[in-house]
This record gives structure tokens, C-alpha cells and sequence, in this order.
């Protein structure tokens, strides 16, 4: 994590944030059928299988975190049981079920406070989600307590410079409601 990212944020509960935007993307990926996987997603060239694969990943990677304490940086590639929808949501349930989460949370030889990175994965999860949702065609929107929170904790968990993780801000109307701004922030065009 960069140098932001040991700032404290008062009132940071990031297992809350987790839960709801896992809550977000459960529902988003309720529509997705096995036709739809070659659609393209708002994820420059992503398919949505490979999206839905990599977001099991990175449940997958959050339940690591939340259960052992360690989130290994050499991860397998993504894959699951072949059905790239059940393995989000298999992923998804053993995050939440996930209990006893240590204070920190080693990744690779840096170490952050859980919920910090609940907050991070809270970012990633429902930016996904919304990905997911426009893929299927359900342009599900981010909802807006969710988006503000996100938005609350960004600052604290996207590195500067972004690098190729994440794609550049674009811009969002001024009165964007918090759904649109925080998907501009991460860089895909609100619809």
C-alpha cells in the first residue's frame, strides 16, 4: 500500500462497506447468463467472463486476508468450478461467512490494518458489480449511500500515481449523484 493508506479514517468501518458492496454485486450478477459471457464490459478488454473471474479472484483473495491474516501476491489464475457466475457467488458467501479477522493484514511484505483492507476491497467489489451490470445489460447502478461511503474512503486506497491497476479519472457531471462520481472516479464513463 502507498504512504496514504496508513492515514487513520475516523469512523472506518470497512467489514460494513465490504458486506454491502458484496450485497451490490450479488445482485448484479443475478441477471448474468451463459450467453452473455463474450459481451464486452466497461473493463477495456475484458469479457465479462474474464470479469466475473476476476472478481472471483479477488473475493477470494479478501476471504485469504480475512481468514488467515495474509493475502499471497503470486496467485493461481483465476478459474472456479466452470461456471464463472457460481463461482462469485461461492467466493462471495466464504467472504462473508469469514469471521475472526485479524487486526492486520499481510500482503506480499507490507502489512495494513483490516479495515482498511475490507475498505479497498469494498472499492473493487462494487466498482465490478457496476461492470457486471452494465455487461448484462441491467445498468444497475451503484446505490447512493454505498457510492458516498466509497467515495469517502478512496482517497485513503487508490495510489498515486494509479499506474496500470487503475485506469485515470474521467469526468462526471457536477451534479452527479455519488453512484456516477464514483465510477468516474475509477475511470469508466457513467451511462
Amino acid at each position: 500500500m502507498h504512504e496514504r493508506a496508513r492515514v487513520p479514517c475516523p469512523g472506518l468501518r470497512g467489514r460494513g462497506l465490504l458486506e454491502r458492496a458484496v450485497g451490490f454485486a450479488l445482485a448484479s450478477v443475478q441477471a448474468v447468463t451463459p450467453e452473455m459471457m463474450p459481451r464486452r464490459t466497461p473493463c477495456a478488454s475484458w469479457d465479462l467472463e474474464m470479469l466475473l473471474l476476476h472478481l472471483h479472484d479477488s473475493l477470494t483473495a479478501l476471504h485469504e486476508g480475512a481468514a488467515s491474516g495474509r493475502v499471497a501476491l503470486e496467485r493461481p489464475p483465476p478459474g472456479g468450478d466452470g461456471d464463472p457466475v457460481s463461482s462469485v457467488r461461492v467466493s462471495a458467501v466464504r467472504l462473508l461467512r469469514a469471521t475472526g479477522a485479524p487486526a492486520r493484514v499481510e500482503v506480499g511484505d507490507r502489512g495494513l490494518g483490516h479495515d482498511l483492507m475490507a475498505a479497498a476491497g469494498a472499492v473493487e467489489v462494487a466498482v465490478h458489480g457496476w461492470d457486471v451490470a452494465q455487461a448484462s445489460g441491467e445498468r444497475r447502478p451503484v446505490p447512493a449511500g454505498l457510492a458516498d461511503d466509497l467515495l469517502k474512503v478512496c482517497p485513503l486506497v487508490l495510489p498515486e500515481p494509479r499506474g496500470a491497476l487503475f485506469a485515470d479519472p474521467v469526468d462526471a457531471a457536477p451534479d452527479a449523484p455519488a453512484g456516477e462520481r464514483l465510477i468516474a472516479l475509477l475511470g469508466r464513463r457513467p451511462l
